[in-house]
């Protein structure tokens, strides 16, 4: 006998279970978690330079930072556009018009030559520019 009273003929009489296998689900969500923790950080993009550590703030949110970078190599970059020191010194005034604030990143081991002609152009520009550090661990 079955639970509603009567006896089941085949089979079909007996009451259903459904259930949802959600193994197959979790594998392929555990998949896509795994594929973009390893490509997240190639997408970040940018230029690679080392900052110096120092007792720095963190970065304030503006609407428009704009980032002129010294690599190690002394090359310098305006935004993600590469140049020469030479070209930045001319071509900043034009580039920067409706730009507020200029942060310089400029790598730990570059030379001080092309960092203090980039910091010079900055001066004679009149914006106002801050130089970007990594803030150590702990305060």
């Amino acid at each position: 006998m079955s639970r509603f009273g009567r006896k089941p003929r085949n089979g079909r009489d007996l009451p259903h279970t459904v259930d949802i296998n959600v193994t197959s689900l979790v594998d392929v969500a555990f998949t896509l978690l795994v594929i973009f923790i390893i490509t997240a950080p190639a997408l970040q993009g940018g230029i690679e330079v080392a900052i110096p550590r120092a007792d720095v703030q963190p970065l304030t949110a503006r609407d428009n930072p704009f980032f002129v970078t010294v690599t190690r190599d002394g090359q310098v970059y305006i935004e993600n556009t590469p140049t020469t020191v030479a070209a930045f010194e001319s071509s900043f005034g034009q580039l920067a018009r409706n730009v507020e604030h200029v942060y310089l990143r400029a790598d730990s081991l570059v030379s001080y030559g092309p960092v203090l002609k980039v910091i010079a152009t900055l001066a004679r520009s009149e914006k106002t520019w801050s130089l970007v550090g990594e803030p150590y661990g702990g305060r």
